[in-house]
C-alpha cells in the first residue's frame, strides 16, 4: 500500500477543506489515490464543505466564557446573518470560548485541534459546514487569566467585551464593559494607542492645518492639538463616561476605588472586506445561462 505523506494530506485538505484526520483516513482507504480519496470525502462530508471554503466569512458572532479568574472572548465567522441564529453554530462558538478558557491554546490552529464531543473542533467545524452549506471560521480569540475580576458584555452577538478589573463593586466592571461596547476605545490609556493610528491622525491633521495659511509655528500647534484630542477620544481612561458626562472613565474609577487592568473588544467582521453582490449582474448571468441551456 502506498505511503501516506504529510504533503499528500495537506494537498487534499487544501482542495476539500476537510479535517486533516479525515483526509488521512480517506487517502488510506483510497490507497493513496487523491482522486478516489476526494470522492470518499464527498460521500462522508458532502460537497458543501469544499465549495464553501473559498467564500468570505464577514458575518458571525462573538462568544464569551468566564469561570473565576479565567475567561475568553472569541469571534467565529460565517457568510450570512441567517446562520448567526443557527443553534448549532451558536453552540460551536460557545464551546470554542469555553475550550479557550480551559485549555489556553496558543493560536487558532491549536484551538481547532482540541477535542470536542468525540472529534476535534476542526472536524466539528467541517461537518457543520457540510450540514449548513456555508463557510465558517474561527477568526480570533483572547484569553484572560487574572487575580482580579473578569466581566463580559455582549451587545447582541455582534459586539463582545471582556474587562479585567479590580474593585469591590461588580457593577463598575459591567458599566465599563458596556461603555467600551458603546464608545469603542482602541486602548486603555493614551500612551497605548498604536503608533500607526497616531501617525495617520497626524497626517490628516497636518493636511488640514496647512490649508489654514497660518505661520508654521501655529500650524505645528494646531496639529499637536488635534493629535492630543484624538488620543483622548480613543483611549478608555480619557473618554467621557457614558453614564455620567461630567466625569471621565478614569475619574469614575477613582471615585469607586476601582481600576481597569485590561480589556478586549471584538466587533464581528471588523476589518474584513465584504463581498459586494451585483444583483443586476447576477440576474443577467442567470438569464444568459438559461438561454444557453
Amino acid at each position: 500500500m502506498a505511503a501516506i505523506t504529510a504533503a499528500m494530506v495537506g494537498e487534499l485538505r487544501a482542495k476539500t477543506d476537510a479535517p486533516m484526520m479525515e483526509c488521512k483516513k480517506a487517502l488510506t482507504e483510497a490507497e493513496g489515490d487523491p482522486v478516489k480519496a476526494e470522492e470518499i470525502l464527498r460521500v462522508k462530508l458532502g460537497t458543501k464543505a469544499s465549495k464553501a471554503s473559498s467564500r468570505i466569512t464577514a458575518e458571525g458572532v462573538v462568544a464569551a466564557h468566564i469561570a473565576g479568574g479565567v475567561g475568553a472572548l472569541v469571534e467565529v465567522n460565517c457568510e450570512t446573518d441567517f446562520v448567526t441564529k443557527n443553534d448549532e453554530f451558536l453552540a460551536l462558538a460557545a464551546a470554542c470560548a469555553k475550550l479557550i478558557a480551559e485549555h489556553n491554546p496558543a493560536d487558532v490552529a491549536a484551538l481547532l485541534a482540541l477535542p470536542l464531543d468525540g472529534k476535534t473542533v476542526e472536524e466539528q467545524r467541517a461537518a457543520l459546514i457540510g450540514r449548513i452549506g456555508e463557510n465558517m471560521s474561527v477568526r480570533r480569540f483572547q484569553r484572560f487569566e487574572t487575580t482580579g475580576k473578569l466581566v463580559s458584555y455582549l451587545h447582541g452577538t455582534r459586539i463582545g467585551v471582556v474587562v479585567d478589573f479590580t474593585g469591590a463593586d461588580d457593577q463598575v466592571g459591567k458599566d465599563v464593559a458596556m461603555h467600551i461596547a458603546a464608545m469603542k476605545p482602541v486602548s486603555l490609556s493614551a500612551d497605548q494607542v498604536p503608533a500607526d493610528l497616531i501617525e495617520k491622525e497626524r497626517t490628516v491633521a497636518s493636511l488640514k492645518a496647512a490649508e489654514s495659511g497660518k505661520p508654521a509655528e501655529i500650524v505645528s500647534k494646531m496639529v499637536e492639538g488635534s493629535v492630543q484630542k484624538f488620543l483622548k477620544e480613543v483611549s478608555l481612561l480619557n473618554q467621557t463616561f457614558v453614564k455620567n458626562d461630567k466625569q471621565t472613565v478614569e475619574q469614575m474609577l477613582k471615585a469607586t476605588n476601582s481600576a481597569v487592568k485590561a480589556f478586549t473588544m471584538f466587533v464581528v467582521g471588523e476589518g474584513i472586506e465584504k463581498k459586494q453582490d451585483d444583483f443586476a449582474a447576477e440576474v443577467a448571468a442567470q438569464v444568459a445561462a438559461a438561454k444557453q441551456a
